[in-house]
């Protein structure tokens, strides 16, 4: 069973003529790394922070949000307080804002479970050193303020958080854009053994396409509030099957060789104040037609095999169609 299944989620907020999310599939399995990447204003956020229903207020969801099996949109406020605590956690982008400078700690680790009664003091005091040992921080961390810390440590320390309640899903919401590239490489690694440790299962959002494929399973490309293409990581970024996934490929820098000049994606992401009738790319991508313009298309399997799929009409037309297996 996954950890998480979302099927068919649409959040619609007033104000706008289209859906937010339109559509929304995405699986993540116990123990597996899953990468959602994409422009800002794609849904990434909104998608990650659907497993909490942490939404926005007067957002009409359809489609379901199953953790562990049971569906988040339709739980009273003692099961979404559960699963708040325990089943589900979420790592915040910037550990300052999430962290209350004038707490302690080792107050912050411990509030949530202490509060919820699922341990006492004592068992959460001891609960938290041993995640902060996990994290590769020491236990006279607990005492300190959070301006004593580093924001690299912070960040390891909103980790042990996350970790408190034994989650079955961990949400990463961009975790390592504010730190410099080695804080960013320890805090990676540190997640995936993590990962490995106690078998949760990842979801990574992140705007680092070298990031995804360096730590993913599986990756969900999403533009405008749709899933653009999704498969296994090693198969979608070497064979990308819908022009928006080559597009961000062509812009993002090569790890060895020269540089040269990056690629841009001329345009903008459709407004939320207009209708959307055809595909959500079709004004920005090279391969449009009429059919494009008028029918949205529906994620059908891509020559890799059925796990890799894109939604466009002309995937057929991208270079390299043989994909490895």
């Amino acid at each position: 069973m996954n950890t998480l299944d979302i099927q068919g989620l649409r959040i619609t907020l007033p104000g706008t003529a289209r859906p937010v999310l339109d559509g929304i599939d995405l699986t993540v399995g116990a123990g597996e790394t899953v990468a959602l990447v994409g422009e800002s204003g794609s849904g990434k956020t909104l998608t990650s922070r659907s497993a909490l229903r942490l939404l926005p207020p007067a957002a009409v969801t359809e489609g379901t949000v199953r953790v562990d099996g049971h569906d988040v949109l339709t739980m009273d406020a003692r099961q979404l307080r559960a699963l708040r605590t325990g089943t589900v956690a979420m790592i915040f982008q910037d550990p300052r804002a999430a962290i209350n400078p004038l707490r302690r700690i080792g107050d912050f680790l411990t509030e949530s479970v202490r509060l919820t009664k699922v341990m006492n003091r004592t068992e959460a005091t001891v609960r938290a050193g041993e995640l902060l040992d996990a994290v590769g921080l020491d236990a006279s961390a607990l005492r300190k303020y959070p301006g004593q810390v580093s924001g690299g440590m912070l960040q390891r320390v909103m980790i042990a958080a996350a970790l408190m309640g034994d989650p079955a899903l961990l949400l990463a919401d961009e975790p390592t854009t504010a730190l410099d590239v080695t804080t960013q490489a320890e805090v990676i690694a540190l997640l995936s053994r993590l990962r490995e440790r106690f078998g949760t299962g990842l979801l990574f959002v992140t705007h680092d396409l070298g990031l995804a494929a360096a730590i993913s399973d599986r990756v969900y490309v999403m533009y405008a509030g749709r899933i653009a293409e999704s498969g296994p990581a090693e198969v979608l970024f070497r064979h990308p099957r819908h022009p928006y996934t080559a597009a961000l490929l062509a812009s993002t820098p090569p790890m060895e060789g020269p540089t040269g000049r990056l690629a841009a994606i001329d345009g903008q992401p459709p407004d939320l104040r207009q209708e959307l009738k055809g595909c959500a790319f079709a004004a920005r991508c090279p391969l449009a037609t009429g059919l494009c313009e008028q029918e949205a298309p529906s994620a059908l399997p891509a020559p890799g095999g059925p796990e890799h799929q894109a939604a466009c009409h002309h995937s057929d037309r991208l270079e390299g169609s043989a994909v490895d297996a």
